[in-house]
């Protein structure tokens, strides 16, 4: 049972850390540089880490540069208050997206730049046979720990959350973000912080502070307010990994 945790723990986290690190603050926000070699590195990690719900860095950095730029009108890609609930929203947001990933909508030209791409891992990630494959992946190792590791019965509805991990992690953010907790500033949105259920998300919570302050690396804004990703970029930073561009 442990082991079955300890791997969906595993999964949960790196999949959202390369969602926070990669898709939304480098390919959405560049703010910071890495060499070519180290872009591919975090691009696979990427594709890797989300498996069945992979999400192209080029349609995230799209979507999400319209986010902020139109947030919480009727013109952002996926605001909680223009849908019924959070199923609408995820299904509307989809549905912006494949039109964004197949370039089938067209696109100003202040979203439509400067963002990773990686045609081999993009055909990749997309196609059917790669998310087939990592939910057949997914499901065999939770049914071989059901036969050998004891494993209860319950354990299986955890499936469908590593098939849907990143729009699930998508759909928290945007959702709770923008309906639940307070506001450090007036962003003229309705974005909040969601401080109690931020260490599920690695920072991504504060999003009242980060529609304030779109460029600091660090989301947290008050002394209490605990960015997790925050010290991992900047020891990435000291590494030399990364090279921070803006300094928060």
């Amino acid at each position: 049972m442990y082991i079955v945790l300890a791997v969906f723990v595993v999964h949960w986290y790196l999949s959202l850390f390369c969602q926070t690190f990669f898709l939304h603050r480098y390919s959405a926000h560049k703010m910071f540089i890495m060499s070519k070699p180290w872009e591919r590195f975090f691009y696979l990690l990427t594709y890797l880490s989300q498996g069945s719900s992979y999400l192209s860095p080029r349609a995230y950095a799209i979507l999400h540069r319209m986010h902020h730029a139109f947030s919480d009108t009727e013109k952002d890609p996926h605001s909680p208050h223009h849908t019924k609930n959070v199923f609408t929203m995820m299904w509307e947001t989809k549905n912006i997206y494949n039109a964004v990933l197949s370039r089938k909508r067209a696109i100003e030209s202040q979203f439509e730049r400067n963002y990773p791409e990686w045609r081999f891992i993009e055909k990749l990630g997309d196609s059917w046979l790669s998310r087939s494959g990592w939910a057949l992946l997914y499901t065999a190792f939770y049914i071989l720990a059901y036969i050998y590791l004891d494993m209860h019965w319950a354990f299986f509805f955890l499936l469908p959350v590593h098939f849907l991990m990143g729009p699930i992690h998508g759909a928290i953010v945007n959702w709770s973000g923008h309906k639940y907790g307070y506001q450090n500033f007036d962003n003229d949105d309705k974005s909040k912080n969601s401080l109690i259920f931020d260490f599920l998300m690695m920072g991504e919570l504060f999003q009242n502070n980060h529609h304030k302050k779109p460029n600091s690396i660090n989301f947290g804004s008050r002394w209490y307010e605990v960015d997790p990703t925050y010290p991992v970029i900047k020891m990435l930073n000291k590494l030399k990994i990364i090279e921070i561009r803006k300094k928060s």
